[in-house]
């Protein structure tokens, strides 16, 4: 009897950009059996919320494949942040400067700074739909560094 109700086989999932390509998961494989619980840890930004995002179907993969079993539905919560979707990175960690008529080149270079502190340096020109919930929450950690 098979009590797999989940299989991944080499889940794939590449973000392209304007400048490169981010590999968010590569060749990821697993199976997830009847009454296993199963947790998907590591650090921000290592893919974690992209795999759920894929298995629920709010997002697609690049390549592999997804196995589910007959009647089978995946959904997840997700991660909630107050960032503005139209807005780049660099936009929503500017936008409290602007407001307070604060922004200049040196707070503009602080927040350059505190981006690369963060290692968002390279996805200020993505939006917010693009991070992992983990580089969303870093974002909010910049604007309330500089509040």
């Amino acid at each position: 009897m098979n009590n797999k109700l989940l299989t991944v086989i080499n889940l794939n999932k590449i973000y392209h950009t304007r400048e490169n390509d981010i590999v968010a998961l590569k060749d990821v494989s697993f199976n997830v059996y009847k009454n296993e619980f199963i947790s998907i840890v590591g650090p921000s930004g290592c893919g974690k919320s992209t795999i759920l995002s894929i298995l629920s179907g709010l997002e697609n993969k690049t390549s592999g494949e997804i196995i589910l079993k007959n009647n089978i539905s995946i959904g997840y919560m997700l991660q909630d942040d107050s960032l503005f979707f139209w807005k780049t990175i660099l936009d929503n960690c500017l936008i409290g400067l602007e407001t307070k008529g604060a922004l200049n080149s040196e707070s503009y270079d602080y927040v350059i700074s505190l981006l690369k502190t963060y290692g968002l340096y390279d996805f200020k020109d993505m939006y917010p739909s693009s991070l992992s919930g983990g580089m969303r929450q870093r974002v909010l950690r910049i604007l309330y560094t500089h509040k």
